[in-house]
C-alpha cells in the first residue's frame, strides 16, 4: 500500500490511504466506479462511497513498514491458504481465477458500491422508465438514497474481515471474482483478541480462500446465485418512494424492537414481497451451505497449520456475540443477526453429512443446483443424505 504521510505524526499513516495494492487499482478506486455501467441516476454512487469512507473512518494506523508487512503478509497467506484448501476438500479452482486484492475500508466500500450498482441497474431502469425524467426531484432523491446506502456501507466496512465477490467482471466482461482482504480490520480484530497475527491471518485467509474455491470449482454457482439474486431484484416494488418509507419505518421499529427483545426485523423481512420470500429462504439455504462449509473448513485445517487456532475460535465467537449498543441495533437491522445464524446452521450441516457420508459424500453438493440444500434440509441434514445418497 502507499500513501503520503499526515496528521500530528508525519512518521505514521493510515491503512486507509491504500490505493494500489500488487498492482491493482481498477476495483477499489476511490474517485468512483471505473468498470460497472451507468445503471442509473437513481442513487448518488459517489456520495454513498464518500459517505461510507466518513462512517468507517481509516482504521489503525500504522508505520509505513507496518503497513507493507501487513500488505505482504496478506498475499502470501492467501497463497498458503489455497493450497490447505484444496488438499483438505478436494475441490480444485483454477489457479488464475478470482485475483486477491488487499483494500482499506474505503477500498470495500468502492467496490460493494460497484456491486450493488450492478446488481440493482435491472430495478434501477425500471423506475426511470415508468416515472420519466423528473429533474431536481430526481437528484435531491439520488442523494438522500445515497447517503443512506452510504451510512450501510460505512458501517459495514468497519467490521468486514475479508469478502469473496463472485461477480466482478474483467476487462473483457467475463466474470472472474475477486478475493478482497480488509486490511485495517484485521489488524483492528487482531490486535483487540489479542491473538498472533500471522494465525490469525491464515486463518482468515482459510475462510475466505474456501469461498473462492467454492466457486472457481464449481462453474455453475455462480450462474445459480445471481439467478436467484435477480429474482428477488427483479420483483422489487416499483415504487421507489414507498420502498424508502418502508425502510424508515422499519430502522425506526428496529430500534426499539432490538432495545426490548431477541427478534427485531431485518431490512430484508419487510422489504421482500410474499413472491420474493421462497426465493430469500433458498438464497439463505445456500449462504448457509456456504458459510458453514468455510468455517468447517478453516476450523479443520486450522490445527494443523495455525498452532493458536482453538485460542482464535473461541475469542472470536465471543467477539460476534457481545456486540451491545448501537451496533447491535445495526447488526438485527441489515440481517446480520441472520448471517451469525447462517454460520452455526451451515456449519451443524456440513460436520452433520460429512458423519454420515464422509469428505466425498458430502462434495455431492457441487455436482448441480438440485443437489443444493433446502431451507429444511440445512436443519436436517439427514433429510439431505436420505435425498441425495438414499
Amino acid at each position: 500500500m502507499r500513501g503520503r504521510p499526515h496528521g500530528r505524526h508525519p512518521s505514521r499513516h493510515s491503512l486507509a490511504h491504500a490505493r494500489t495494492v500488487g498492482g491493482v487499482t481498477s476495483e477499489v478506486a476511490q474517485d468512483g466506479p471505473r468498470t460497472v455501467p451507468d445503471g442509473s441516476a437513481m442513487v448518488d454512487w459517489r456520495l454513498a462511497v464518500a459517505t461510507a469512507r466518513r462512517i468507517a473512518g481509516p482504521g489503525p494506523r500504522l508505520s509505513e513498514q507496518e503497513t507493507a508487512g501487513t500488505v505482504a503478509d496478506l498475499r502470501r497467506l492467501a497463497d498458503r491458504a489455497q493450497v490447505y484448501v484444496a488438499d483438505h476438500t478436494g475441490l480444485q479452482a483454477p489457479p488464475q481465477t478470482a485475483p486477491v486484492v488487499v483494500v482499506d475500508r474505503a477500498g470495500w466500500a468502492q467496490a460493494n458500491a460497484d456491486a450493488f450498482r450492478v446488481l440493482l441497474g435491472p430495478v434501477m431502469d425500471r423506475l426511470r422508465s415508468k416515472r420519466g425524467a423528473r429533474g431536481a426531484f430526481d437528484i435531491i432523491g439520488s442523494r438522500i438514497t445515497g447517503v443512506e446506502l452510504g451510512l450501510m456501507l460505512g458501517f459495514l466496512a468497519s467490521k468486514v474481515l475479508g469478502q469473496y465477490d463472485p461477480f466482478l467482471r474483467d476487462a473483457d466482461a467475463v466474470e472472474q471474482g475477486r478475493l478482497l482482504l480488509v486490511a485495517p480490520n484485521i489488524v483492528e480484530v487482531e490486535r483487540h483478541l489479542g491473538v498472533v497475527p500471522e494465525d490469525f491471518r491464515l486463518w482468515v485467509c482459510l475462510h475466505e480462500e474456501t469461498h473462492r474455491v467454492q466457486f472457481g470449482a464449481v462453474p455453475w454457482m455462480r450462474d445459480h446465485m445471481r439467478s436467484e439474486i435477480e429474482q428477488v431484484i427483479g420483483s422489487t416494488p416499483i415504487e421507489l418512494g414507498d420502498v424508502l418509507g418502508r425502510l424508515v419505518q422499519v430502522a425506526r421499529g428496529a430500534v426499539d424492537a432490538a432495545r426490548a427483545s431477541d427478534h427485531a426485523p431485518s431490512l430484508l423481512d419487510i422489504v421482500s414481497t410474499p413472491e420474493q420470500k421462497a426465493v430469500v429462504d433458498r438464497l439463505a439455504a445456500v449462504m448457509s451451505l456456504l458459510e458453514g462449509h468455510a468455517d468447517v473448513v478453516m476450523d479443520d485445517v486450522g490445527p494443523d497449520v495455525v498452532p493458536t487456532v482453538a485460542t482464535i475460535r473461541t475469542r472470536f465467537q465471543q467477539r460476534r456475540d457481545s456486540a451491545i449498543g448501537l451496533s447491535r441495533v445495526l447488526r438485527r437491522l441489515l440481517g446480520l443477526e441472520a448471517k451469525m445464524r447462517q454460520y452455526r446452521e451451515g456449519a451443524a450441516f456440513v460436520r452433520g453429512v460429512q458423519n454420515q457420508v464422509g469428505m466425498d459424500g458430502f462434495n455431492a453438493v457441487w455436482t448441480s443446483a438440485a443437489m443444493l440444500p433446502s431451507p429444511e434440509e440445512i436443519a436436517d441434514p439427514g433429510s439431505w443424505v436420505a435425498r441425495v445418497h438414499g
